[in-house]
């Protein structure tokens, strides 16, 4: 979508494969979604698609994948990266995260990259550090959850606020040690699976036991109760193309600020308008300012850009309604 041809994924994939092994890097994900990678990605092998056989959020699959690691190399460092994040400056980001790895393997904390906020967003979680810090990596005195926009104003105020990017580095054993700490019952559950993971042994066990892992994130489950919690404020520019705002934000725009992906349009007293549609298809829009049009074989989305938050909520009262194929 953004001319760079490459997918999400396989940007990731490239980018962390700058300074880590390809045979290190291992991709979580849904079991639906096997194939998919394998595709995506041929230099992995299957053993390193990492497969969850229902949706529990980001602490149960992160400790699961701590566990296999640990099995693997016990002195190991870990990062978690989201697969849809748009970083232009790769060599910034491979120094940020190498200056994380150095204080992991020196002391027991936890690390996250902080996004400096360009604009009071109110679709982000935020993290506050303390002021009083001349390190270049600051310790967190908490995270704040999505404000509203005149919260967001303050924050970005204070000048001590980061964006959330959910991007994480830690110790093998400090983050599996953190869940014996905050989540024991999650970690009894996975830590029952230890002679089965790397084995062949591993698909049984995770199949019968990971959909009674309690649905909950890794903010939820460790960052939010852990002491020691540092934040790097990252170097490089950052854009989450989690919603179609942000993918709208990187789209090149025509003199009316509309940006349009894939289809043909004729646009008459229309602006600042996000339109997505099947390659070829011809999309005529008059009289319509600041929406997403997203154009897909099943569903057609019109809604406005300042509800974009909403979007997900609405995905999940199509599926719940007509179904999951429909989102």
């Amino acid at each position: 979508m953004l001319g760079a041809g490459k997918t999400l994924i396989q940007k990731t994939f490239d980018r962390l494969n700058r300074f880590i092994p390809t045979e290190n890097i291992l991709i979580l994900t849904n079991e639906r979604y096997n194939d998919l990678v394998l595709e995506q990605l041929p230099k992995v092998k299957q053993e390193q698609v990492v497969l969850e056989p229902a949706m529990r959020n980001t602490a149960p699959c992160i400790l699961y994948a701590a566990l296999k690691i640990q099995k693997m190399n016990p002195n190991a460092v870990m990062i978690v990266a989201p697969s849809d994040h748009w970083i232009e400056d790769e060599q910034a980001f491979e120094n940020d995260v190498k200056a994380c790895f150095d204080k992991c393997e020196k002391e027991e904390v936890l690390c996250t990259l902080g996004i400096q906020p360009s604009f009071p967003n109110t679709g982000f979680g935020y993290i506050e550090f303390e002021k009083d810090s001349d390190e270049n990596l600051k310790k967190v005195s908490q995270f704040r959850e999505k404000p509203d926009y005149e919260t967001a104003k303050e924050f970005l105020a204070q000048g001590n606020f980061l964006w959330n990017a959910g991007i994480f580095m830690w110790g093998v054993n400090t983050i599996v040690n953190a869940f014996k700490n905050y989540q024991p019952d999650q970690y009894r559950l996975f830590e029952e699976g230890n002679s089965c993971y790397n084995t062949v042994d591993e698909q049984e066990f995770i199949k019968e036991n990971y959909p009674k892992a309690e649905n909950i994130s890794i903010d939820y489950a460790i960052l939010e109760k852990s002491k020691s919690i540092f934040t790097l404020p990252a170097t490089f520019d950052w854009n989450d193309l989690g919603t179609w705002g942000a993918l709208y934000d990187k789209l090149d725009k025509d003199g009316a600020d509309n940006a349009v992906v894939n289809g043909k349009v004729l646009l008459e007293d229309a602006k600042g308008n996000m339109i997505r549609s099947p390659k070829g298809k011809i999309v005529v829009v008059d009289g319509l300012d600041d929406y997403i049009i997203v154009d897909k074989e099943e569903v057609l989305l019109i809604y406005p850009k300042s509800k974009q938050q909403n979007i997900k909520e609405v995905l999940n009262q199509v599926k719940e309604k007509f179904g999951d194929q429909y989102a």
